[in-house]
């Protein structure tokens, strides 16, 4: 597996938690706590979307993305358009950064600690996908509880 590989399937996941923010029926509803659910969809949109933008983005591509990941996780009412536009630039940070990837950088240590760990960049870039493809599951099973329901296609193989 390469980074074009990992970039169709991020790419495919990122752009399903975009549909999935767009499909709740109000800018509220992303925020509505249900029981038993840790978090709610809009925090989980403003995670993935640092966590792509950050690590990808900042860390391996450069890019002047500055991270709050406590803000990800305090932050409240943020419109779903301006959720969305997050996404997207975690989506553009995709699309410019994986391509770019030789196999030598994704053998090499990926450049930051992680959770108190020095990884391969190309086991931190699995890493970055297995946790999108969680917190979309997390997310889609939020905005099914506050309505609408129904699928948004999140996981089609023909977006890979």
């Amino acid at each position: 597996m390469g980074p074009d590989d990992l970039r169709a399937v991020m790419v495919r996941d990122l752009r399903a938690v975009m549909r999935e923010v767009s499909a709740y029926a109000s800018d509220e509803d992303p925020w509505r706590e249900v029981p038993g659910l840790a978090n709610s969809g809009g925090t989980l949109a403003l995670h993935l979307a640092g966590n792509i933008r950050h690590y990808v983005g900042a860390v391996l591509g450069g890019g002047d993305y500055v991270r709050d990941r406590d803000g990800e996780f305090l932050r409240r009412d943020v419109p779903r358009a301006v959720l969305v536009d997050d996404l997207a630039y975690g989506v553009a940070d995709l699309e410019r950064v994986l391509p770019t990837l030789a196999p030598a950088t994704l053998a090499a240590e990926f450049p930051v600690e992680v959770g108190g760990r020095r990884l391969t960049t190309a086991r931190m870039l699995m890493h970055l996908a297995t946790h999108l493809a969680y917190h979309l599951g997390q997310l889609d099973y939020h905005r099914r509880a506050v309505g609408p329901g129904g699928s948004v296609g999140a996981v089609s193989v023909l977006e890979i």
